[in-house]
């Protein structure tokens, strides 16, 4: 209950705050969630992430692929960044298939009434639907249950999706990606 209870706090706080006292403004575009790195799903070849094969329930997920900076498409106002011209070419015929859901916001911040940053390497397809989220412990609340997350999500994100991304940082990551070509 604690756990929750400082999760509360922090989304709460980052939507409260502006996100000053050790979070960082950091770029937006569209709806995407976009961090420093100027690139959605901070700069990770989201296609790549259908390629992998999923981990059970309570184990983490393989990360997904780097994108290149060189090899990368603009979609609903964001940047993204692919490992290769064929996964770009898979983005491009259809977008709306690979792109997180919550505009790369943590999936269990929206079923919690917030929009707060999602981890590109704490995620989960769903259904064929791609989810992330924000910290390891927030996972384990996800995964207690993803049905009903889903559901409360999806109840909540019409009247979330209308605000402005999150401008907060994902706690303890640095983006290896994208790489130089």
């Amino acid at each position: 209950m604690l756990k929750r209870t400082v999760l509360a706090i922090f989304i709460a706080g980052s939507l409260a705050s502006g996100l000053a006292g050790g979070f960082a403004t950091v770029a937006q575009a569209g709806e995407q969630y976009v961090d420093s790195t100027g690139y959605a799903v901070s700069g990770y070849d989201v296609v790549s992430y259908f390629d992998l094969p999923q981990s059970s329930v309570g184990t983490p997920q393989q990360s997904p692929l780097a994108g290149q900076a060189g090899i990368a498409a603009d979609y609903n106002g964001a940047r993204f960044a692919f490992a290769t011209t064929a996964n770009r070419d898979r983005f491009l015929a259809n977008p709306a298939q690979f792109i997180p859901q919550y505009d790369g916001h943590c999936a269990y911040g929206v079923a919690q009434g917030g929009k707060v940053p999602g981890n590109p390497t704490l995620w989960r397809i769903v259904d064929g639907e791609l989810y992330l989220n924000i910290t390891r412990n927030v996972v384990g609340f996800w995964e207690e249950d993803i049905p009903g997350n889903i559901s409360t999500s999806e109840a909540n994100w019409g009247g979330l999706e209308p605000a402005g991304a999150s401008n907060a940082v994902i706690p303890s990551f640095e983006s290896s990606a994208p790489v130089a070509n």
